[in-house]
């Protein structure tokens, strides 16, 4: 399993059973550094509706043909887009060509605005992803809750990506907690640097991890881990 960082909360995650992206922010993100049209796969995975996840999904989902995995409302805005959707909730798992996909919880808001009005997007989520035998946990915005610690013991995590920004989601202490009852092995962070109200250092929070025996990586746009 590869995995690349392209910004803010998105990873675009390769394997030999499938090409996922999650999260796509890019179009509107100054440090993605690509571009929604250069991205190639076979699903779109969204954790909630806010802009800077939802991003370019609907996008990049019509011009690979594939479908928007997401929770039941924000799937069903997708579909009246026009994307393809898989309609998903908290708890259920669904496996797509290779592809298995299953919906955790996350504490955060999900909606999505146009013009003035605030549309519900259903239940924000985090993301179990298995492919080729090899378990990513994308947490989405989520503050901390014990039911990490759940997650962690139900499942063989070989990376999780965490948000660290603090102010809208957990920050870097609350992370490291999460971390150490994820089991992970490998963790990067995410949700930080991309605005100045989510300012934090990567690499001192990676510092921490590695104290605790577990290896950080906090990875630049367009840099890629190998699992």
């Amino acid at each position: 399993m590869k995995v690349t960082y392209y910004g803010h909360s998105a990873l675009l995650v390769e394997s030999a059973g499938g090409k996922v992206i999650i999260d796509p922010f890019l179009s509107g993100n100054p440090n993605s550094g690509i571009a929604p049209e250069e991205i190639k796969v076979d699903a779109v995975l969204l954790t909630h509706g806010h802009s800077d996840h939802f991003g370019d999904a609907v996008e990049i989902a019509k011009s690979n043909n594939c479908p928007i995995f997401a929770v039941y409302e924000l799937a069903d805005y997708c579909m009246g887009k026009g994307a393809q959707v898989k309609h998903m909730n908290i708890g259920g798992a669904h496996t797509y060509e290779g592809i298995t996909v299953k919906y955790t919880p996350a504490f955060h808001s999900s909606s999505i605005q146009e013009g003035d009005t605030w549309i519900y997007a259903g239940q924000a989520a985090g993301i179990l992803l298995t492919i080729d035998g090899k378990t990513l946990f994308h947490a989405g915005d989520t503050a901390l809750f014990g039911d990490l610690r759940l997650i962690g013991e139900r499942n063989a995590i070989d990376v999780a990506a965490l948000p660290i920004g603090d102010m809208l989601t957990m920050g870097p202490d609350d992370a490291l907690l999460a971390a150490r009852w994820l089991r992970a092995d490998k963790v990067i962070p995410l949700h930080y640097n991309t605005f100045p109200a989510i300012a934090q250092d990567g690499g001192e929070f990676c510092d921490k991890l590695r104290s605790e025996g577990i290896e950080g990586f906090p990875l630049l746009p367009g840099e890629s881990l190998e699992i």
